[in-house]
This record gives structure tokens, C-alpha cells and sequence, in this order.
């Protein structure tokens, strides 16, 4: 059976990796294999065991391959075929960005962010009729822009609901009729980064929106269990808010009742990483598996006392029947997220076993919760947290197993304790450093102080307090919370192991070498496996050859962000856009990117001109690594002030800016645009040109003071139909030019005029092709776009 599991999971996993869905037909056809196989497979095994042969001995083997392919098949054709149930349905690309009159239900508990809020939305009717949208929709309610507009915003409709300008007055359950503009499922798309189009895919959500003008709401309540369960959810945050509303920790404790992570600030979150805590402050498996715990004990104590309880039904099942009760419900309370599942499923595999009388054994039950979350939930093998969490669970299980038979006693439980916090810390590092670049050397330190405060008193207290509303008894949860975090604040001050994203082999490598490194004691020459370590924790990417430079166009929505590599130099030009007050490009795309490639320091940042959209990320780039010097056209900002004329050779690569002119600064009222830097990349024989958003009037006076021939052009401006003249095209003559543009921004970026005169050269846009990554090399000038190398079945749809 366990062997099957693998292999089932093995196929699931093996289809998220297409970068095309296989057709019906093709789906049914390995599903009938794969079932023949399994089928084939176990006759063969029953008729071996009834008549031993030699022959029988030696084909056993060749049963359990064919078994265990027909398994990784129906694991293959099952995601498939749920694959193509969820991706048919879609909005036709004819309706995006056109205004739909949409009625539902609000689905989900509202995450607030600085403008606004958000939701799912079920959609019940939709108008005209002819619009195809979604069941399942992500709608984005943003707040009038000044305060006086949002007191008057509000005001009571006709009776068939109230109308509503402002965000902020949705609740879960509530039936409202919207106007909003929708888009297909779209994220950014870079090396290293976040797959938020597989995010919304794994949630069954199929198109996104914003809301426009005024929203009615129709019914208050829709009973159903889904919506009951959201705004309960919902009641229980409004509670905590309204008794400690000022709390800085507040956030945390929220998070821990009702799985709103996004009541916790950024700089909380920051904290939290850089010590390895963050698991503990939402709602994890251990959080679930700790409440079943005491719903068990709590159970079972008070059946005891009870001899008429006793004689209807034992005290040990109906503590596993409580358990099992208290974490469906806090999994539920959580909004029932992967973590909680993947817990929740296990705990049902062990009370179905204990009630059962059956002793399935340890490996057994993982296996079994890791086949229910694979089935009812395919995508799971995409999430960072799904590796982490049954990576944790086998490395326990490998060294409990292999130290069943030591000694008990105190010393005895503390030396497993400390040897599950060294398993653990270690376990996880190659995984850690494969999907996040860094972990915390405090880490062992910083869980043993937190996991026993927040696991055993300060989560018990907020659910208490979620039941039984008394404020003193949130007062000092925030305040046991309050001491954790001055401590946890120190230890964010250690220094963090930092390094470029090992390759799949290095982390395979290290995940072997960390099985060796945990044998049991006597086991000969365990220390060897720190050998199989070194290739992940020292692994150097490539870097260009002298002469040749590697420049990558990020893809970071409307805004514009470009690395430059030489063989030992790094440039970063614009550093993308300002999301909100606490979401930028830098924080999100740039940075992580950086580290993965194995940029630790900034030779040198470049930022065009004000522009938001260009500059929205500086500060998280600079608080991140070192930049030895900053160029920019922005007065006030520390560093030089960029102009033409100056120029500098990075290994056999030269780089010059060629606008503005130093006099230019001199100019009263000069709009930020036309101040834009302009960074021409070259090798002496092609070249790259970064325009920023250079306007017309400047293109000409550029085209007539400088060279501008280059073979790739990043489109002035996004494309907008301000830029981008006949005659600055021809000057530049590129081959090739690329749009850096927000998917389906306001702005009409790029637009059809100016796509029309670039009509001559190859056309790449991030929106549509993700991160771009050009080779420029003596004769070479080769660009290659994520979205192509790196394609997924569900990219664009």
C-alpha cells in the first residue's frame, strides 16, 4: 500500500509540470491502463501466493513495478481529469475589463489592505446574460481616496437593499449586487518567484476583479454551511478588534483563532522569518493536532467520571471521537487552509484506525492523509508549505523509529526532544534554502522558546477568549504574546544564512545526506553525509564570461525593474513599482530574485527618474543588501545625480548614460518623465538600450546628440503612445523590443499604435512572457521569456 501512495502521489505531482493538459481522450486511456495494471498486478500477486514457484519469486518484483506504475497513472489521470473540470471553467478573454452586473455571495472572510478589501465571490446571475463568468470570483472593493469622501459614501438605499460606496461593510454570507470590471487568473511570472495563478487555481477561483460605483446589498444571510462557518469567522475577528483594538499584537492572536494572516503587519512578518517561527504564527498542523489534543483529555477526563458513560461506550473512544470534533472545528475556524488539511486528514486516518481496533502504524497514516489531500486537492504539491510540513513529519518518524528502543525517563525525553529539534532544523535546510534562500541560525533557539508558549498558552488562551468573551483574558494573552516578541526581536538581530538557490540535484544531494547524517547512533561513518551537504550550502550560480553581460527584465506588473550581470557586477535599473504601503516589487520580486541568483551586493542602483512605478521598490532594495552607489534623476535622493556623459567598463562591458544632460536639471518645471535616465548596455558590437519613460520631445533631441544603435530596445515609457516616434525607432533600429507592462493596466500599455511601429522587431512583453532574459555576448543578442521556458498548463487561462 505504501509503495502505491508514492507512486500515486509521484503521478499527481508529475502532471503539475506539463506545460500542456493532456485531452480527454488520452486521460481515459491512461486511467484504463493504469487501473488494468493495478488489477493485473494484484491477481498476479494472489496467484504467486498460492502457488510458490521460481518463477512466481522472480516475476514478484515485476508485479510491484507494474502495480506501482498503474498507481503513479490514476495519480496522473485523477489531477488531470480535475484539472480540466476546473480550467473549463473560464472567463472568455472578450470579457475582460468590461463592466458585468454580478449577483452572489460574499464566500469568504474580507482581507482588509490599505485601500480597501477583498473577497471571494460566489456568483449566482450575472448580466447581460450572454457574459460566461466564473461560479467562483476574487473581487477587490477599493475605499474613496480622502476621508470626507468615505463618511459621505454611505447612505441607505431603496428597499430592496442598501447602496454602498465605501469598502469595509461586507460580510461573509451577504447577497449584494455588484457592477465590477474582471479579469483571467494572471500573476507576476519570474524565476523564484510566487505562482499566484496556481494559488488561485488551487482555491478554485477564475477570474479576478474590481468593484465599480455602488454595491447593493440584497439578503443579509444566505444560509449555508460554507457561509455560516465565514461568518462566524468573521463575528469572532470583529470581537477581538473591538477589545484590544490599539494592540501592535493584536494581529498575531487573530491569526491564531480564525486564520486571518493578514492582520499581521509586515514588519511582524519580517521578525518572524528571520527567527523560523513564522509556521507557529498561523494556524498550523501543530496548532490543529495541540487542540485535538485537548479536546481529547479534556474529554476523557470528564467521561470518567461519569459510570453510566463508561458503560454505554469507553472513555478512550470517546475521547478520539472529541478529538477528532474539536480539530474539524478548528480547522474549519481556520478557513480550512492546506496546513489544517493536511493535519485534519491525518487525525482521521488515526481515529478511524483506533476506533476501528486496526493498527496501521505510523508511516501508514501520513501515507494515507497524504493520499486524502492529494485527491481532494491535486494542486497541494505546489505549495512551499505542503513540502515543508510532510518533510518535517518524515524526518520525526525516521528518527523516532530509529531510537525506539532507548532508555525512558526525563533525561531520556529531553535528549528526544532536542534530538527532534536538531532533526528538524537540519532537515529543513535544504528545503529552505531551495525555496526561500536563507534560514535563520536561531531558529532551534527561537522554536524552543515559542513553540511551548504559543502552542500551549497563548493559542489555548485566544480560542478561550473566542468562546468566552472576557476582555482580561485577551489582555494578558496579548501580554504573555508581548514578551514572546521582545524576544523573538532580539534574536531577528542574529545574523541569517544567506546563498543562491541550490539546483534540484544539489538539494536532492543534501536531502540524502541528511537521512545518513540522522542514522542511529553506531551506525559507521554518519558524519559522511555532511559531505553530501557541501554542493547545496556552497553551490556558486554561473555568472556571464568577461565581455558579456546577462540583462533580465523582471516581471513586476506596470512598472519597470532590470538587472544587469557582468562577470563580477551587478546593476539594478528601477526597482519596479509601490503596490500599496506595505507591498512593493522590491519586497516581493526584486529582492528575492537577487538572492537567488546569487546577488549579494549592488554594485550600483539606477533609478530612472520619481515615478512610482519605477521606484516603488528602492527602499526594501537597499535595506536588503549593500549598493555601493546609487545614480538617479531625483533631487532630493542621496547619491548622483545621473547625466550624459558618464560612462564605465564592467568586464569587457561598457555602460553610458546618455539622458539627461547635466544642464537639464537646471530647467524649472521639468516633468519627472523627461528627466528619465537613459542606460545604453554594450559590448562593442550590439547592445542593450533601458529608456525608462523618455517622452517624444526628448527621443528627438537624444537621436540627434547621441549613437543609439542597440539590438535590444526596453519601449520607452511601457509603450505608451507618447513615446516611441517613427524616427527614434529607426535610430535605434533594434531587433528586438520589449514592453514591460502591467496585465491589462489602465493605461492601455502598450498601445496598438505604438505595437504597429514596432511592426519591423521581434515584440516580447512581461505581461504576456513573464521575466525576460537577454544574452548579450559578443554576436549574440538572445532573449528567452519564462512564461515559455518554464510553462504550466494552467499559464493564460
Amino acid at each position: 500500500m505504501r509503495l502505491l501512495i508514492v507512486a500515486f502521489s509521484g503521478g499527481t505531482a508529475l502532471l503539475q509540470l506539463q506545460r500542456e493538459l493532456p485531452d480527454g481522450e488520452l486521460l481515459a486511456g491512461l486511467a484504463a491502463l493504469g487501473a488494468l495494471a493495478l488489477v493485473g498486478g494484484a491477481f498476479g500477486a494472489r496467484s504467486a501466493r498460492f502457488g510458490a514457484s521460481a518463477a512466481a519469486y522472480w516475476l514478484s518484483p515485476a508485479r510491484s513495478l507494474g502495480r506501482a506504475i498503474g498507481a503513479a497513472l490514476l495519480g496522473f489521470t485523477w489531477a488531470g481529469s480535475m484539472a480540466q473540470q476546473r480550467l473549463a471553467e473560464a472567463l472568455p478573454e472578450g470579457w475582460e475589463m468590461r463592466e458585468i452586473a454580478l449577483t452572489g455571495v460574499v464566500a469568504s472572510l474580507p482581507q482588509h489592505f490599505e485601500r480597501g478589501e477583498r473577497f471571494v465571490f460566489d456568483v449566482e446571475a450575472a448580466h447581460p446574460r450572454a457574459a460566461s463568468v466564473p461560479r467562483r470570483i476574487l473581487l477587490s472593493w477599493y475605499h474613496p481616496w480622502d476621508d470626507a469622501a468615505a463618511g459621505e459614501s454611505t447612505e441607505l438605499g431603496d428597499e430592496a437593499g442598501e447602496e454602498v460606496d465605501a469598502g469595509g461593510v461586507v460580510r461573509p454570507g451577504e447577497r449584494w449586487r455588484f457592477t465590477a470590471r474582471l479579469k483571467r487568473p494572471h500573476g507576476n511570472a519570474n524565476p523564484h518567484g510566487f505562482d499566484y495563478e496556481a494559488w488561485l487555481l488551487e482555491r478554485q477561483i477564475r477570474a479576478t476583479g474590481s468593484l465599480r460605483g455602488r454595491g447593493q446589498r440584497i439578503d443579509d444571510f444566505v444560509a449555508r454551511p460554507g457561509y455560516a462557518v465565514e461568518r462566524l469567522r468573521d463575528a469572532l475577528r470583529r470581537r477581538f478588534l473591538d477589545a484590544l483594538p490599539e494592540a501592535p499584537y493584536l494581529g498575531v492572536l487573530i491569526a491564531l483563532a480564525v486564520g486571518d494572516q493578514r492582520a499581521i503587519p509586515g514588519d511582524q512578518w519580517t521578525v518572524f522569518n528571520r527567527t523560523g517561527v513564522t509556521h507557529l504564527m498561523s494556524i498550523s498542523g501543530l496548532h490543529v493536532t495541540m487542540v485535538a489534543a485537548l479536546g481529547a483529555l479534556l474529554v476523557n477526563g470528564l467521561w470518567r467520571r461519569s459510570r453510566r458513560l463508561l458503560l454505554w461506550r469507553p472513555a478512550q473512544q470517546a475521547a478520539v471521537v472529541a478529538g477528532w470534533l474539536a480539530a474539524l472545528a478548528y480547522a474549519l475556524l481556520a478557513g480550512f487552509e492546506v496546513p489544517a488539511q493536511r493535519t485534519f486528514y491525518m487525525l482521521t486516518v488515526v481515529a478511524a484506525a483506533q476506533l476501528s481496533g486496526r493498527n496501521l502504524g505510523i508511516s501508514r497514516t501520513v501515507l494515507l492523509a497524504l493520499l486524502a489531500v492529494l485527491v481532494l486537492d491535486p494542486w497541494a504539491v505546489l505549495a512551499i508549505g505542503f513540502w515543508l510540513s510532510f518533510g518535517a513529519v518524515a524526518l520525526l518518524l525516521f528518527v523516532a523509529s530509529a531510537r525506539l528502543r532507548e532508555s525512558r525517563g526525563a533525561r531520556a525525553a529531553l535528549a528526544r526532544w532536542g534530538m527532534a529539534q536538531w532533526a528538524v532544523s537540519v532537515g529543513s535546510l535544504p528545503l529552505m534554502l531551495l525555496f526561500f534562500q536563507q534560514f535563520s541560525l536561531v531558529s532551534p533557539l527561537a522554536n524552543a522558546l515559542a513553540i511551548p508558549l504559543v502552542s500551549l498558552l497563548i493559542t489555548p488562551l485566544a480560542l478561550v477568549f473566542a468562546v468566552l468573551p472576557w476582555p482580561p483574558l485577551l489582555v494578558f494573552d496579548h501580554w504573555l504574546l508581548a514578551q514572546l516578541m521582545n524576544g523573538l526581536d532580539t534574536l531577528a538581530g542574529w545574523p541569517l544564512w544567506q546563498q543562491p538557490a541550490p539546483p534540484l540535484w544539489a538539494t536532492l544531494l543534501a536531502l540524502s545526506g541528511v537521512a545518513w547524517l540522522l542514522l542511529p547512533r553506531g551506525f559507521p561513518a554518519r558524519a559522511s553525509g555532511l559531505c553530501l551537504l557541501l554542493p547545496a550550502l556552497c553551490w556558486q550560480p554561473p555568472r556571464p564570461p568577461p565581455g558579456e553581460a546577462w540583462v533580465e527584465v523582471l516581471d513586476v506588473g506596470q512598472g519597470l525593474a532590470v538587472l544587469v550581470r557582468t562577470a563580477s557586477r551587478a546593476l539594478l535599473y528601477d526597482s519596479g513599482p509601490l503596490y500599496s504601503g506595505e507591498a512593493n516589487a522590491g519586497t516581493r520580486v526584486v529582492v528575492p530574485y537577487l538572492r537567488a541568483v546569487g546577488v549579494g551586493a549592488l554594485d550600483a542602483l539606477l533609478l530612472s527618474h520619481r515615478d512610482r512605478d519605477h521606484t516603488g521598490g528602492a527602499a526594501a532594495v537597499q535595506a536588503a543588501l549593500p549598493v555601493a552607489r546609487v545614480l538617479s534623476s531625483i533631487p532630493e535622493l542621496p547619491g548622483e545625480r545621473c547625466h550624459a556623459g558618464q560612462s564605465w567598463e564592467w568586464d569587457g562591458v561598457r555602460l553610458a548614460i546618455v539622458h539627461p544632460l547635466a544642464d537639464d536639471y537646471q530647467l524649472p518645471g521639468r516633468k519627472s518623465n523627461r528627466m528619465s535616465c537613459v542606460l545604453r548596455v554594450g559590448n562593442g558590437r550590439d547592445a542593450v538600450l533601458l529608456t525608462a519613460d523618455l517622452e517624444a520631445a526628448d527621443e528627438g533631441a537624444l537621436r540627434s546628440r547621441s549613437a543609439l544603435a542597440s539590438a535590444l530596445l526596453v519601449a520607452p515609457h511601457h509603450g505608451g503612445k507618447g513615446s516611441s516616434t517613427p524616427e527614434f525607432i529607426a535610430a535605434v533600429g533594434a531587433r528586438q523590443v520589449i514592453f514591460s507592462a502591467g496585465y491589462r493596466n489602465p493605461f492601455k500599455h502598450p498601445h496598438p499604435v505604438v505595437l504597429e511601429r514596432y511592426a519591423a522587431s521581434r515584440q516580447w512583453r512581461t505581461d504576456r512572457d513573464g521575466a525576460l532574459h537577454i544574452v548579450l555576448a559578443p554576436g549574440v543578442a538572445d532573449v528567452s521569456a519564462w512564461r515559455e521556458t518554464h510553462r504550466r498548463y494552467w499559464y493564460g487561462r
